[in-house]
Parts: C-alpha cells; structure tokens; sequence
C-alpha cells in the first residue's frame, strides 16, 4: 500500500467515528421537544513512508495513526415555538474563575490581618 492510500484509508476510518451520533447518540424526542447534543468533533491523522537505499535497492515501509476528540458544546431546542441553541457553560472558565476569586480573597484576608497586629 502506498502513502497517499494509506492516508486515505486512515483519513476514511477516523472520520467515521467522529460524529456526534457516534459520541452522544440520537436526538431525544419528548412530546412536542426534540433536544439534538452538539459537540466539538476534532480529528487529525498523519503518516509517513520512506523507500530506497543508498546503494539503489528497492526498500520500503510506512505507518499512521490518528485521534478522534470530542467535546460537548451545547444541545438544539426544537419546539413549535423555534429553535435554540442552548450553550453548555467551559467548566475551565468557571474553574479559572474560582481560583482567581479565591486568590483574591487570600490576599483581602492576608491585607487585613496585617493591620490588626498589636504594636
């Protein structure tokens, strides 16, 4: 098999199993709501191949390989009413968030302990 099959091939399989009906399943139905999950789906692949020796003998060999990510974003609404996109919130913004109100309320802390020492 030569590169560029091979990295077809590869390129074939891991967008197969990037989808988000893979990762979260079908919309669910509930009367007259449906609710689809939304996902962040990113793929990449690589491979490579070399082939003949110094001395002009035929040589070869190749290899890849691949990574399927998927991420939860949010989910569709679809109502007789309309539809929405209804955003799931970044746990990483929320826990920066934390953290930084947490600092800060060491240094407010730490600022007034200072000026109730005794002399």
């Amino acid at each position: 098999m030569n590169v560029p099959q091979l990295l077809e091939n590869l390129a074939q399989r891991v967008a197969s199993d990037a989808s988000v009906k893979q990762v979260y399943g079908d919309p669910v139905t509930v009367g007259d709501r449906t609710v689809i999950p939304a996902a962040q789906v990113r793929y990449a692949f690589g491979g490579g191949g070399g082939g003949g020796k110094p001395n002009g003998e035929e040589a070869g060999g190749g290899g890849g390989g691949g990574r399927v990510a998927a991420q939860p974003c949010g989910a569709l609404e679809i109502t007789p009413q309309g539809t929405r996109f209804i955003p799931f919130d970044d746990w990483r913004k929320t826990a920066a968030a934390l953290a930084l109100g947490f600092l800060l309320g060491a240094a407010v802390m730490a600022l007034s302990s200072q000026k109730t020492l005794p002399e």
